[in-house]
Order: C-alpha cells, then structure tokens, then sequence
C-alpha cells in the first residue's frame, strides 16, 4: 500500500510540473522553423492576432517537438515547420467571434487544446526550407483538409502520412479533419491558460 501511496504521489508531481512550465520553443531548439500566421494577417480571420511570432508551448511538448524535428532531419533530411502552439484564451475569443464554427473553431468557454500549450499546428519542409505538398495549405476549412481526404495526389498523401506516423510515434493524436493539428497525448490533464505574450 505505501509503494502504491508513492507511485501515485510521484506520477501527481511530474503532472504538476508540466502543466505549469511554458516555454519558448526557441529556447529549447532554435533550428526549428516557424511561421506564425497568426502574428500577421496571413491566416483565416485577416487580422494580426498574435504582437509576438515566437512559439510556446508546454516544456514536455516542446521536448518532443524537438525529437521529431531531429528524427526527420537525420533520417529524410527533412524538418518540421511549426504554424501555431500555444494559443491564449483572449485570442481564442477573437476566433470564436469572427468563425463560430465548433467543427474547425474551440469555443472559448470550453478551452481548446492549443488553450492548454497542448496541441501544435505545423508541416514538414525540405533542406531548402519548401513546404512538402500536404494535398491543401495551412487553415483550410474544406474536406481537403481532412487527413483521409481520397482526391489527393500520391504526393500529398504520401506526405500527410508521414507527417502523422512520426508525430504518433513522439506521443501525439491526429486530428482526422485538420491534417496540420496534433494534440500531445494526454492533452486534457493541462489547464487551460490565457497567458499574455510580451
């Protein structure tokens, strides 16, 4: 009884520490590239939501992100390219507004996981730095985007599915409907965060 007592006490400990430990992703690798659309009027809503272009995440995330951008490089020399982690609850407000859509849009009074620094939104690029053909571009709300979407090119479903299989082998679940979104196992055990960029 008192080595289950521990193990469970252990086990509360390392959860505690994760859900309060965001980070700047550049800090822990800075050679993974980004592209921030939200920090600029490039993405779905028009607007510059984001005042920073720098990706935070939770501190366990962001670790395996960093796998993942290892893994593809040595073994295609390839990388990843990261749209979106980390996303405050006030801009999650400014989304509902303008895209009251649960199907593609958390609503706020619930949380979504990039609420929780739980989730990431990104690709895979090639040495010179090209997006590899995903079949649609980032933030395409049609059934293009679908992950099992049949009207692909080889290509593009050869691409998805590696983008899938090496995320689910460093501890993320796909998105069936958005081939870009993956949520770190265990996503609902993080709090949801409004954390306020500097």
């Amino acid at each position: 009884m008192k080595i289950i007592s521990f193990v469970i006490l252990f086990s509360t400990m390392v959860i505690a520490q994760h859900d309060t430990s965001i980070v700047f992703l550049g800090d822990i690798d800075s050679t993974i590239a980004t592209d921030v659309r939200y920090a600029t009027t490039n993405n779905f809503t028009g607007k510059v939501l984001y005042p920073t272009s720098r990706i935070y995440t939770r501190k366990i995330v962001g670790d395996s992100l960093v796998k993942i951008n290892r893994y593809l490089l040595d073994n295609y020399n390839l990388r990843i390219k990261i749209f979106d982690a980390f996303r405050p609850v006030s801009v999650q407000k400014i989304m509902w507004e303008i895209y009251p859509d649960p199907n593609f849009v958390a609503d706020p009074s619930t949380g979504s996981r990039h609420n929780r620094g739980a989730a990431v939104d990104l690709t895979i690029i090639d040495s010179t730095g090209k997006e590899l053909d995903m079949g649609t571009g980032y933030d395409n709300f049609t059934e293009m985007a679908h992950y099992d979407y049949s009207g692909l090119s080889d290509e593009a479903k050869k691409n998805r599915k590696l983008l899938r299989d090496v995320m689910i082998r460093f501890g993320f679940e796909p998105l069936e409907t958005e081939w870009w979104h993956f949520d770190f196992k265990g996503w609902k055990r993080f709090s949801i965060l409004d954390y306020r960029f500097n």
